[in-house]
């Protein structure tokens, strides 16, 4: 028969307590997202009050501006330099993508997932992942196939054969037209989603095959000429082509437009770089002393007495975030200021570990600060995540960062001759010259990753 009896055990827990996560929850809000929960508090919590108002400018080019917005807009050019017709596009020339993923995740993302979900052998899926790594956020496949596979460490070698099968694999894939090597292939992708007997259809490939630079130019005439079609099975054929969409990559990986309001300021000021948190954009919050005075001595006002207790913490949890996000900014201008000083190619390479460690913090916390974190600094508004990059080893033993790498090829292209410009694999060549080992695959991926076309597309013809 069982009886009731007390034990008495001792053990460990880790207790979150409310404080706590309010300031981990506060400490990952970019400063437009922490304004936005501080005003609801404000509305919310008679026991809070603004001690001032947050003062933002204008936005400005200037490095003294306290505000710097950044709008990343689209060039609308297709990766072969060729016209798309307007029709297809709003007003301001863009395209119109009705579906747009905002979820955060990347084309490559969603491609490299499809390529584990789909019929392919793992041999397949290996060079699939290498043609992936070379299209761009648009839906291009940027290098030729051919230099894809260029050094591609698989047996047996990948032949041309081979690679244009896994292509057309990887071209099946969503969205629609992804992986194409010109517009006109990236049309072609879309119009052979449609039903074979759509009126216009075999023409409107021909359209998009042959004759895009016609259709730019709204050269009608021309067209039915050359074509030797009527006027309504022409505007059947434009129809279908104008219809599809010229970046296809897009509809998954958006490019929004981004305002950014820097966290902290670093000025070099009596030859020594400090580190400011932001003054404007973020009030500053402090307790209603006149309700607070009221509350003393009084054992009522349950509802009151919870507020207060509220403002408290999130006026700490404010102090927290400014203290971690100081102490996060300070030690990675210490490590960067060869940067702050002298550019890209002075970074260095850095871990959040490197910073956890130096300021005693876990690397998590170290990843909430450095996201959606700006810094302005002279040289430009930075995302705190923009100092951190991987190893990569020199001959002299020394680290290279990959940031100062990609700054050397910017370097080597923008001096190249355009009649003659630099392949990857004589940058790759140029780079062992200066100590860092890297293969030509890197290279290439850095290249695209900096939206540097290859060098086939670089090359200029001598004017006659």
């Amino acid at each position: 028969m069982l009886k009731p009896s007390l034990q008495l055990k001792l053990g460990q827990t880790l207790t979150m307590t409310p404080q706590l996560q309010q300031a981990i929850r506060l400490l990952q809000l970019p400063v437009l997202d922490l304004n936005a929960q501080i005003q609801d508090a404000l509305e919310e919590n008679i026991m809070l009050e603004m001690e001032d108002l947050p003062d933002i400018p204008k936005t400005s080019s200037e490095s003294t501006a306290e505000v710097e917005a950044i709008k990343v807009e689209d060039s609308w050019q297709s990766p072969r330099s060729e016209r798309m017709p307007e029709s297809g596009y709003s007003g301001e020339g863009r395209p119109i993508s009705e579906f747009a993923d905002e979820s955060g995740k990347t084309l490559r993302d969603h491609l490299l997932w499809q390529l584990e979900m789909e019929h392919f052998s793992p041999r397949e899926a290996i060079i699939g992942e290498a043609i992936v790594d070379a299209i761009n956020d648009d839906g291009y496949l940027t290098e030729e196939l051919a230099d894809v596979l260029h050094d591609f460490e698989i047996e047996p070698p990948v032949d041309a054969a081979e690679g244009e099968a896994v292509l057309g694999k990887v071209q099946g894939l969503d969205p629609v037209g992804v992986g194409a090597r010109s517009i006109g292939e990236c049309i072609i992708l879309q119009l052979r989603q449609l039903d074979p007997d759509t009126p216009g259809l075999e023409l409107a490939a021909e359209l998009a095959r042959d004759h895009l630079d016609l259709v730019a130019t709204r050269q009608h005439g021309e067209l039915r000429r050359t074509l030797r079609t009527s006027e309504e099975d022409l505007q059947h054929a434009l129809a279908l082509v104008k219809g599809c969409n010229p970046k296809p990559g897009l509809a998954v990986s958006a490019a929004a437009a981004e305002y950014v309001i820097p966290d902290v300021f670093v000025r070099k000021v009596d030859n020594r770089w400090q580190v400011e948190i932001s003054p404007t954009g973020v009030p500053r919050l402090s307790v209603n002393q006149t309700y607070a005075n009221l509350l003393r001595g009084s054992g009522d006002h349950a509802v009151l007495r919870s507020q207060l207790q509220e403002a408290r913490w999130l006026i700490r949890s404010l102090e927290i975030r400014n203290e971690t996000l100081l102490k996060v900014a300070t030690s990675i201008v210490a490590r960067q200021t060869g940067f702050l000083e002298h550019g890209e190619e002075h970074m260095k390479p850095m871990v959040l570990r490197d910073i956890a460690e130096e300021i005693g913090m876990h690397e998590s916390t170290i990843s909430r600060v450095t996201t959606n974190k700006y810094m302005h600094t002279p040289r430009g508004v930075f995302e705190f995540k923009y100092f951190f990059s991987s190893h990569l080893a020199s001959a002299t033993g020394e680290d290279q960062s990959s940031t100062s790498v990609r700054a050397k090829i910017k370097r080597f292209i923008s001096a190249e001759n355009p009649q003659k410009p630099l392949s990857d694999s004589k940058i790759a060549s140029l780079l062992a010259d200066e100590g860092i080992k890297v293969a030509r695959r890197t290279v290439a991926k850095y290249r695209e990753g900096m939206n540097i076309a290859s060098s086939s597309e670089r090359r200029q013809r001598p004017a006659r």
